[in-house]
């Protein structure tokens, strides 16, 4: 039976890290580190996520600031707010709640946000950065995933680690990061031709899918290490992962619950970036 990876004590011991860190740094330069977060739209969704971020960085000892817009907001008015944040010395982290409404461009709202203060580790001036394995700022999903596994010890080097899903926010990403640390990357999707031959190959595999309990027992090698980055909510309300969870878990090494697992480090690794972003304001 796999061990269960536990991300809610992992991102609860961050978090007292980084309370101790912050008292420490105000103590001795005065700073408290600032997020803040743009919300446009009222998806339910997106509203729980910025509320939880809220009230950890209130748990940290955080300076945390939240601008709401309607549904119906232009590019501008967000660019606006984007650009009086990136002139505030209070602020040192800024992130564009996602998704967007569709008449909106992330690509082209997210550009504007100076590179040191994406937290959400997006701009592209971040992303090209991670090629060669020096961002300002690493994306939380799969910055929280690499924290995971290290804090569970498992060695990364020479190992063979299938990522299901390509998104920017986490497949493609996580596969530099992966590849960073010397591990053999394959990317698949939901077009790629047998993925269950692929999956069952991975030492470490990753979904990231959004379809409900995709990876079943037969795609999963004895032994592996499975990170389920998935999170849907079926028919009866019941949450689960892109990776059957109960069946699976006989067979792998280690297994990330859902809930409970890369969600809460998420939110965890966000304070890690805007923590870091305001020592960029130390002086030196």
């Amino acid at each position: 039976m796999a061990v269960i990876m536990d991300g809610k004590k992992i991102s609860q011991d961050i978090k007292s890290q980084i309370k101790s860190e912050t008292i420490r740094l105000k103590d001795e330069t005065g700073i408290v580190p600032g997020l803040a977060v743009i919300l446009v739209g009222d998806d339910p969704a997106s509203k729980i996520y910025v509320k939880r971020k809220e009230n950890s960085c209130k748990e940290v000892g955080f300076l945390s600031r939240e601008f709401r817009l309607p549904h119906d907001s232009e590019e501008e008015p967000v660019i606006r707010i984007i650009h009086e944040l990136n002139h505030d010395k209070n602020i040192h982290g800024i992130l564009v709640q996602l998704p967007l409404p569709k008449h909106l461009d992330p690509v082209s709202i997210i550009e504007k946000i100076d590179p040191q203060k994406d937290v959400d580790g997006l701009h592209p001036w971040n992303i090209g950065r991670l090629f060669t394995g020096n961002p300002y700022h690493i994306a939380c999903t799969p910055g929280g995933i690499m924290e995971i596994i290290d804090r569970y010890g498992i060695e990364i080097e020479g190992k063979e680690a299938v990522i299901i899903g390509r998104s920017s926010l986490v497949g493609k990403p996580l596969a530099l990061l992966l590849l960073n640390r010397h591990a053999t990357i394959t990317i698949c999707h939901t077009r790629t031709r047998h993925l269950e031959e692929i999956a069952r190959r991975a030492e470490i595999l990753i979904a990231d899918v959004g379809r409900p309990e995709m990876i079943r027992k037969d795609m999963v090698k004895d032994g592996a290490v499975v990170i389920d980055v998935g999170i849907n909510r079926l028919a009866d309300g019941r949450l689960v992962g892109d990776v059957a969870y109960a069946e699976v878990a006989e067979r792998a090494s280690y297994i990330t619950p859902v809930p409970g697992g890369v969600g809460l480090m998420t939110v965890a690794m966000l304070l890690v970036n805007t923590l870091k972003a305001a020592s960029f304001h130390i002086p030196r």
